[in-house]
């Protein structure tokens, strides 16, 4: 009913004046009751809430970033460490390869001097059967000139010798002793 009032006596003056309630503009009205409010916040600690609030928010955040930079060093502490047995294997592996090298140079010259030794027995085996054809072969014409010789003497000494010579022969053998 008094806000019709109001009303009526805004529109009886042309709406020149601003409505009143109790003495008190529209604008009184809000910052009097933004100044309550902020006194209830105040009587029932919300700023203090709120404080505490976003410090126990700094709080977490502070620790979740605590754990993010412990996070992160152990991560590069990883990092690090797998770096560091990349690096060792690297140079196991380049360790390995010279060694591998090595036994297969080595391997190689054994290779090669059994081959050269090898060969150096298969060519005195080779004059040694050549040697051993040549004194067969000589053995062999020995005795064929032999038994040539001794063919060739008893068909000499049966035509040339009878009984009368054989008879002089052995009185002289018998003579000499």
């Amino acid at each position: 009913m008094v806000e019709l009032n109001l009303l009526a006596v805004a529109a009886q003056h042309g709406g020149e004046h601003e409505l009143a309630a109790l003495g008190l503009t529209p604008g009184m009205w809000v910052a009097l009751s933004m100044a309550v409010l902020i006194a209830v916040m105040v009587w029932k600690r919300v700023p203090s809430l709120i404080t505490s609030g976003l410090d126990g928010s700094i709080a977490q955040i502070r620790k979740q970033l605590d754990e993010a930079k412990a996070l992160r060093a152990e991560a590069e502490a990883l990092r690090q460490e797998y770096a560091d047995k990349i690096a060792g294997a690297e140079k196991d592996a380049a360790a390995m390869l010279d060694h591998a090298r090595h036994e297969a140079d080595a391997i190689i010259a054994k290779a090669e001097a059994d081959t050269t030794a090898l060969i150096g027995r298969r060519e005195k085996m080779a004059q040694n059967k050549i040697a051993g054809a040549e004194r067969a072969a000589v053995d062999e014409l020995r005795a064929k000139a032999a038994s040539a010789a001794t063919a060739a003497a008893r068909t000499l000494i049966a035509e040339q010798h009878g009984a009368v010579a054989d008879k002089a022969l052995v009185d002289q053998a018998i003579a000499g002793i």
